[in-house]
């Protein structure tokens, strides 16, 4: 995720590896029937932007196959994101892409979102080379003064309708708050950018359950990804790389770093809410079956390699409007797991040598004044 706009446009199609785009690349697009607001209003996105976007996912149609009964490219796209922005589809979206048969309009949403899910392996990585990931460690620690830290772990749920008449099925997808959802894995760093996302579960999923079982666990606990940290809630085990807060802390330097670790655990929540307010189509998933969530996958996942893109074209946010969704608080085991006594040392290890001293912001004595009291 290290790639500057002007570097991704460059390579776009080396990245994307096929080549040339067809040939009505260029040409007027459907997009130009609306200006730049009516865009933004309709699509949450800008018009460079969306033009890379069209451009990569026409790319990389070539390289599938594709219904030749499916519209063109930017049809399909302008559709898709329309959908994906507001969770419906809008009428003036509707009209300019001469489309109205529901079957045909989720055929093309389940088409573009598998093709953008695929686009993950370029636009959703971890930093590739030690001095990329140095880097990020240093920015972590400039946040929350936690050292080698690579990344927030944290299960990222999403609503979805499951039939209360399949007992069974439906009990499996209520979480933790008593809702039914999916959930997925997530990474990111510090400036929200989505370092991975994999996994699509049930919402009764334990999120160490998902850690064990996904690539980027097995690959993070295995130490392909060097000796940093990655910081998780209370829903996972502390481990050589997963580092949680401390349970009962006992004294200020405990007190310190659990504070710090949820400083930069917020940036997660931060993250997916952002997320979830330009693309409104995560706020619910319609509805799903437990055997069959490859659909759900694809949308989260074409969501976030969206959000990764849009984070890289410096397309403003959409503001909070007034619902703060409650933080997920992680699904705890009933009976308590043991603690791996390495990782234990290692965290006090941690604590001992970054929080034994408050940051200049907590050193108030009596009649001193701090620069944030200024």
């Amino acid at each position: 995720m290290a790639f500057a706009v002007p570097v991704w446009l460059a390579v776009q199609e080396e990245l994307l590896g096929c080549g040339e785009a067809e040939a009505d690349h260029g040409t007027p697009s459907c997009f130009d029937h609306f200006d730049d607001e009516s865009l933004f209003e309709l699509f949450h996105l800008t018009r460079p932007c969306i033009s890379f976007i069209t451009d990569a996912v026409r790319i990389r149609m070539k390289a599938v196959a594709v219904k030749k009964t499916l519209p063109s490219v930017d049809v399909m796209v302008m559709v898709s994101v329309n959908y994906y922005a507001l969770g419906a589809f809008s009428s003036a979206v509707l009209q300019k892409a001469g489309m109205n048969q529901p079957t045909s309009l989720t055929n093309v949403v389940n088409t573009v979102s598998g093709v953008i899910a695929g686009m993950s392996d370029v636009f959703i990585s971890f930093p590739l080379t030690v001095d990329a990931r140095n880097r990020t460690a240093a920015k972590m620690e400039e946040l929350c003064r936690i050292p080698k830290v690579l990344g927030v772990l944290a299960p990222a749920h999403f609503k979805i309708r499951a039939s209360p008449y399949e007992k069974d099925s439906f009990k499996s997808f209520i979480n933790s708050l008593g809702y039914t959802s999916v959930v997925s894995q997530f990474i990111c760093d510090c400036d929200g950018n989505i370092l991975s996302v994999e996994k699509c579960c049930v919402g009764s999923t334990f999120e160490q359950e998902m850690w064990d079982s996904s690539f980027k666990g097995r690959e993070v606990e295995e130490d392909l990804h060097g000796p940093f940290w990655f910081v998780g809630g209370n829903g996972y085990h502390l481990s050589k790389h997963v580092l949680t807060p401390v349970s009962n802390p006992s004294n200020d330097n405990e007190v310190r770093f659990n504070k710090a670790h949820a400083k930069i655990y917020k940036v997660m929540q931060s993250t997916i809410g952002c997320m979830k307010r330009r693309f409104k189509c995560l706020m619910q998933l319609g509805f799903a079956e437990e055997g069959s969530l490859n659909k759900k996958s694809n949308m989260i996942k074409a969501c976030s390699v969206l959000h990764n893109i849009a984070k890289k074209f410096s397309v403003p946010s959409l503001p909070a409007d007034g619902k703060i969704e409650v933080p997920y608080p992680g699904k705890l085991h009933l009976t308590p797991l043991e603690i791996d006594a390495e990782a234990l040392e290692a965290r006090q290890e941690l604590i001992d040598m970054n929080f034994s001293v408050a940051p200049h912001s907590e050193k108030v004595s009596s009649g001193d004044t701090t620069k944030e009291d200024v």
